[in-house]
């Protein structure tokens, strides 16, 4: 696969966590994918959790046109979440992803957009401690791994696991080789 044959699809919502969001772009780009940041309420910038505002790519109508993707990532922020979890577009997208068998990536609190959707059930997931609960009652059997990947399903637990959680996604896509080449120009330490 080329490098412009691996596509991803970030969806930015009003709430979301900005860490989760930029480092999870920002390392599937050093790896190659060709990420489209769209806007779920359109193309204006998006406040996020902790007031950093961050300007989308395109907005999610408009980024839908040019699928399909490789995959469709979810980042968390309680706010964030719950507006991706309310959206019937967003709902609409993962249930096109995960018909195809495509990957679809949540973190922190973006897994409960999966539950809202209907998406990966019975897969093993990981979140955010605070809705471990949320994710176990919706029948997932949980883990506390920082990454977890079960079929086309990939869950991390928050910030400080987004660097793993896109180095997972760059090695699922691209290769181990290609991921692994990412970790010492960045400094991360796994």
């Amino acid at each position: 696969m080329g490098d412009e044959d691996v596509t991803a699809l970030v969806i930015l919502a009003e709430g979301a966590e900005e860490m989760e969001t930029v480092i999870s772009v920002d390392v599937m780009r050093r790896g190659g994918i060709k990420v489209t940041l769209a806007g779920l309420a359109g193309t204006d910038p998006v406040k996020c959790s902790r007031d950093v505002v961050i300007c989308p790519d395109t907005s999610l109508d408009e980024a839908r046109k040019k699928g399909p993707y490789d995959v469709v990532l979810l980042p968390g922020g309680l706010g964030g979440a719950k507006n991706l979890a309310a959206s019937p577009k967003v709902k609409e997208v993962l249930q096109e992803q995960e018909g195809k068998g495509s990957l679809v990536a949540a973190v922190c609190a973006g897994p409960t957009a999966l539950v809202s959707h209907g998406i990966g059930k019975g897969k093993t997931v990981t979140s955010h401690p605070s809705v471990q609960k949320v994710m176990e009652e919706a029948g997932h059997p949980y883990t506390e791994a920082r990454v977890s990947r079960d079929g086309h399903i990939i869950t991390s637990r928050g910030p400080g696991t987004c660097f793993e959680f896109a180095l997972q996604i760059v090695e699922t896509l691209r290769g181990k080789e290609v991921a692994d080449k990412l970790v010492a120009p960045m400094l991360v330490k796994l």
